[in-house]
Order: C-alpha cells, then structure tokens, then sequence
C-alpha cells in the first residue's frame, strides 16, 4: 500500500467516526438504486457482467451497514422491467449473476444469524425459471424471519405497478366487489405488488444522475422520502457515502420538525385569540404529536391567553 493510499485510509477513518457522531436514529427504511455498473466496467476496461459482479459485493457491504445503523428494511433495485430492452449477451450474465447470489443470500450465515426475510418485488414471471426458482428458493428460506426486511426489486416499473393496482380496483369496482366511493389508499396499496413492510424513508442514488427511475413511487415518492444522490458508481459506494446519505435524510427530518412545530404554534396563536379553552384542547393534542418539541405551541397558549384575557378586561 502506498503512502497516499494509507492517508486516504486514515482520512475515510477518521471522517466516518466523525459522521458516526453526527448520526442519529437514522431511517427505519432505505431503498437503493444501485446505479453505475456497467459504466464502472467500461471505465476499468472490462465488460458489463465485471461491474455487476463488482456491484454485488457492493450490496453485500450495504447489508453490513444497514445492520449496524439498525436500519429495517433495505429495498435494492436490481433489475427493472426497462432493462429487459439490453442486448441478451448482457442478460444472461446478469441473470447468472441475480440467480447465484440469490442463493448465497439464501445460506449466508449471516443472513441466518440476522434474521433477515428477503423478498422479492416486480413482475418475477417474466424472468427466466432460474431467476424464479432462485427468488422461490431464498424466500423458503427466509420466510420465517422478521429482524430485518431485505427486498429485491426485480422486473420491478413503478409505473406498471401502479396501473396494475388501478385495473385491479376498476374490475372490483366493476364486478360489484368493491363501492367506487370505499376506494382509497388501503384498497390501492392492497393490489400493488407484494409491498415493502414500510414506506421508505430515504432514496439513494449513485452513479450521477438525480433521478428516482420509476423506483418505488407510492412507497417513496407517496410518503416524501429524502432523496441523495451521489456522484459514485455502485462498486465504489462507500460507507462514507452511505452515512452521508443518512445525514441527509436526518436533516431533512429535523427541518420537518421544525416547521411542524411552527405550523402548531401559528395555529395556536390563531385559535387562542378567540377561544382560550379550545386552544388548550388544541394545544393537548399537538403535545401527543410533537412530543419532546411543544415549547413553542406552550408559548403562543400563553401568549394568546394573555392577549384574549386583556381584550376580555377591556
């Protein structure tokens, strides 16, 4: 190892103990579009099938971090149902790949000692019988697990599911199964395909673009996921970037908080200037909401409190 690579070292070292530090609770949900692959081989010279083997062992690392942040459920999108447009001498490698680590998934020890379910998402017809056969077989395995809740997104358009969802309640609806008036969110999320446990939280991205590719879009986008984007291909995703894009999301979280609490305390102020008593029922309810952050809806109940009783004195 050369002297600048030991620097380099000591420096990543140094700086995610620093990031460590600046990191709470962090997300229960992260979904990952593990983009850059193909352009990492490119640049190395290789073929495609060498950066997706590259970014398998990227996943691998990711799992062990999600397990040490305490993170829940890991979302990765494998395999969209645009990548089926590739040329076949691509696929078939990739299909080699999807179904071998699978299976190495599927007995890792780890995965066993972790309590990890993995799950499959998308339209897993349409793949090869190996690939199926894989995903049936990983699932067995795992199925009897809840400590951690590993999904692979496989054939997997957030827009396809999405249509199918609404077919899905327009033929109940036409059939007399389903009252148009009873749709709503939980008739919708029932017809997509096999869901996430939970919404997601944070959406990464690597390789460069700033784009959420049709990923997860009731789970994501539905719930305001925090989104980060990052210049690294998968291969090089480091720890570094993963603590950063959990950084990321806890600011965007604490700036949430903030303006919760601003938006309490205005709507407080608002009803104390004409009701006191139901700016307190008010102000009860924002405090089992906002616990731990309800110092500024106190002050506008007194404020307001002292403002109705001087008008009520005159």
């Amino acid at each position: 190892m050369t002297l600048r690579s030991r620097i380099s070292d000591l420096f990543d070292g140094a700086y995610e103990r620093v990031l460590h530090h600046e990191i709470g609770d962090g997300p229960d949900h992260v979904a990952i579009i593990q983009d850059g692959n193909r352009r990492y081989a490119r640049r190395k010279g290789s073929e495609a099938p060498d950066g997706h083997r590259a970014g398998a062992d990227t996943t691998e690392r990711v799992l062990d971090w999600c397990a040490e942040l305490g993170v829940e459920e890991l979302t990765l999108y494998a395999f969209s149902t645009e990548n089926f447009d590739r040329p076949q001498e691509e696929l078939d490698p990739l299909f080699d790949l999807l179904e071998r680590k699978l299976r190495e998934f599927a007995d890792a020890d780890r995965v066993h000692e972790q309590g990890v379910c993995i799950r499959a998402l998308g339209e897993v017809d349409r793949l090869p019988d190996r690939v199926r056969e894989a995903v049936r077989y990983a699932e067995e395995r795992t199925e009897g697990y809840d400590d951690f809740t590993l999904n692979i997104a496989l054939a997997y358009g957030g827009r396809n599911e999405l249509l199918g969802a609404v077919r899905a309640v327009a033929r109940d609806v036409a059939d007399g199964d389903l009252a148009a008036d009873e749709v709503g969110v939980a008739e919708v999320e029932s017809r997509l395909y096999r869901r996430p446990v939970r919404d997601v939280d944070l959406i990464i991205r690597t390789g460069g673009d700033e784009r959420t590719s049709n990923f997860l879009p009731w789970h994501a986008n539905g719930n305001e996921a925090a989104a980060y984007f990052c210049s690294p291909y998968w291969p090089e995703f480091s720890k570094v970037d993963f603590l950063r894009s959990i950084r990321t999301y806890e600011a965007r979280e604490e700036s949430w908080r903030r303006a919760r609490t601003k938006r309490a305390a205005a709507l407080v102020r608002a009803v104390a200037e004409v009701e006191l008593d139901e700016a307190r029922a008010v102000a009860a309810r924002l405090r089992d909401r906002l616990p731990g952050e309800t110092s500024e809806v106190d002050a506008a109940l007194e404020a307001g409190g002292t403002t109705g009783a001087g008008e009520t004195a005159d």
